[in-house]
């Protein structure tokens, strides 16, 4: 019958649920170091964010690609916020959305990568990134952020 709980339907939930423990229990130490980097990248996030706001805002304005359509103040305004607000959601996301809340992550680093682009074509110093070497090497450090940001948040497939 529709709606009605008895035993079986009680034993599916209950295996489930032990499931759901095994998994997290069987990560181990992979799950604890994917916690760790997660929140990590959680905090170092919520300090961007903060520094774009106040005394780095100057310096992530180098950033900026000529093709955004808003000044270049205010792009970096809207960066810091997102930065603090996915930095505080990687941090505090209950375990059934942190999967969601990387890949928000991840598609953010993608979506800044321009100006990591821009601040290496129009060799902008900032961030003691003040020559082409330097520039193109944090061009490589774009993808290890998407990579941590993706891998931190999902559990070990079995």
């Amino acid at each position: 019958m529709r709606g009605r709980t008895d035993a079986r339907t009680l034993g599916r939930a209950d295996v489930r649920s032990e499931r759901s423990r095994t998994a997290d229990a069987s990560d181990g130490h992979d799950g604890g170091m994917r916690s760790f980097l997660r929140v990590l990248l959680g905090l170092a996030l919520v300090f961007a964010g903060t520094s774009h706001l106040t005394f780095a805002r100057q310096d992530f304005r180098a950033q900026v690609p000529e093709f955004v359509p808003l000044d270049e103040d205010t792009t970096v305004l809207a960066s810091g916020v997102a930065e603090i607000g996915i930095g505080s959601a990687l941090v505090l996301a209950p375990r059934r959305t942190r999967r969601f809340v990387g890949t928000v992550a991840a598609l953010f680093f993608v979506a800044v990568f321009p100006g990591n682009v821009s601040q290496w074509l129009n060799r902008r110093d900032a961030f003691g990134l003040d020559s082409d070497v330097k520039r193109i090497a944090r061009l490589f450090g774009q993808p290890l952020l998407i990579a941590a940001s993706l891998w931190s948040t999902r559990g070990r497939r079995g």
